[in-house]
């Protein structure tokens, strides 16, 4: 954690496996403390973001700029999770 930056404590749920996992990695000094751990992974999580956004932004405007309408509409559809039992479902094709 970085002194002097303001801090508010907040209440998060985790999985029982995944809070274990963190506090033997505390125990064995992989991690500070919980705390830290969560606010690293936090951190990274946001950098990654930044960094996919600034990828997708370049290989878009080296491949013609923004996605279209129907382009954005199309992606939502093949990354969005099917709804399990869906009727009419049909299964997708590998790439």
């Amino acid at each position: 954690m970085v002194t002097g930056m303001a801090t508010t404590k907040i209440t998060i749920t985790l999985r029982d496996s995944q809070l274990e996992e963190i506090r033997q990695r505390v125990a064995t000094q992989q991690a500070a403390s919980i705390s830290g751990f969560v606010q690293r992974a936090v951190q990274n999580a946001l950098q990654y973001d930044v960094e996919l956004r600034e990828m997708v932004d370049q290989a878009l405007a080296e491949t013609g700029g923004p996605l279209t309408a129907k382009e954005c509409a199309w992606a939502r559809k093949m990354l969005s999770p099917r709804k399990r039992g869906a009727k009419n479902a049909k299964p997708r094709k590998a790439a």
